[in-house]
């Protein structure tokens, strides 16, 4: 059995007493690369950055070896097309397997705020790490995807990411269609104006979030209502059947598969300091919505109805300057469409 030191997080110092045939995953579930082989470890190691060394045990096998002769020259340089998902859930999971296709060979991290979907992670290929450890390393290509709901410093989590970015690819967050100042049911596209802050502190959240992601100069991604066959708003309706909504409300759709092949297209520009537009560009009413669920008699329930009347009305998005721009076009046009092919 061969003892290595190795150092924290990525691009960290190792010690090497007698390293040879390294296989196996590093055992401490708190290191954020506790799911990577050491064939995958590919960043340089420097003497300067060591910080307090993890000890990790290493058997022999057939895997490849690291020269005795070299020792801590044990060392690789991160892959231009290396990409770091913060929140790698259903979104997350779709990003990681459309950017792995484009980039095969690339590695792919994911952060968590706990382990509990690490083995999940490992055997979609994401290599899991832990949100709040320390480290040097810095990624080409990051993509935040977590939600506010899950923390009380949103955009401090966000300002963390893009310290993680090393400003050579891209900065991506993914953020969603609400701050659009539109409540009337009216149309609404990129350059429709927000909501002022301190009017509404769901919307203050994601705009300050925003507001840290263009300070570093990456990419902001509002979505619409992200949604597929078991997700999504149409499949809470359905469990409640009755709802106390107003069906005139307009909502905006958006494929989870659409997100993730728009914000892979985005990725791959290296775009800086933008605010672009996630959506199907085919608005319906929430009523409009379950008479299609209905009508497709594709699902085993069936909605009865909404019988709110005084909620705010919604918005009609467009996002063809963003189709322009990027050259994109979803995969599911409508979600009419999208039912059809179920």
């Amino acid at each position: 059995m061969a003892t290595i030191a190795i150092a924290g997080f990525i691009g960290l110092t190792t010690l090497i007493t007698r390293a040879q045939g390294l296989s196996g995953h590093f055992p401490n579930p708190s290191s954020p690369f506790s799911s990577l082989k050491y064939s995958q470890f590919r960043t340089a190691f420097s003497p300067s950055m060591a910080t307090t060394p993890i000890q990790v045990s290493a058997s022999s096998s057939s895997s490849p070896t690291i020269d005795e002769k070299k020792g801590a020259g044990f060392s690789g340089i991160v892959g231009a097309n290396d990409l770091l998902i913060v929140g790698p859930g259903v979104l997350g999971r779709l990003v990681a397997e459309k950017w792995r296709e484009e980039h095969p060979g690339c590695e792919i991290f994911g952060q968590t705020v706990t382990v509990d979907h690490h083995e999940e992670l490992i055997k979609v290929g994401i290599n899991p790490c832990l949100k709040g450890t320390k480290s040097d390393h810095k990624f080409p290509n990051v993509i935040f995807c977590a939600p506010p709901s899950r923390t009380s410093d949103y955009p401090g989590d966000v300002r963390v990411a893009a310290l993680n970015w090393n400003g050579e690819g891209s900065f991506l967050f993914t953020s969603s269609s609400a701050p659009y100042d539109c409540n009337d049911n009216s149309p609404c596209d990129e350059d429709t104006p927000v909501v002022p802050i301190g009017r509404s502190p769901r919307t203050d959240v994601l705009l300050n979030a925003e507001k840290v992601v263009l300070e570093f100069g990456g990419v902001v991604l509002r979505l619409a209502g992200l949604y597929k066959a078991d997700r999504g708003a149409h499949v809470y309706w359905l469990s409640k059947g009755t709802v106390d909504a107003n069906p005139d409300h307009v909502l905006n759709l958006i494929h989870y598969e659409d997100a993730a092949s728009l914000s892979v297209a985005i990725l791959k520009k290296r775009l800086r300091n933008r605010i672009l537009l996630g959506c199907d560009n085919h608005p319906l009413s929430r009523k409009e919505v379950m008479d299609l669920v209905n009508k497709s008699g594709k699902f085993t329930k069936v909605f009865e109805s909404f019988t709110g009347t005084t909620d705010p009305l919604g918005k009609r998005l467009n996002n063809s300057k963003t189709r322009a721009e990027i050259g994109w076009e979803p995969k599911y046009p409508s979600f009419s469409q999208f039912l059809e092919s179920l």
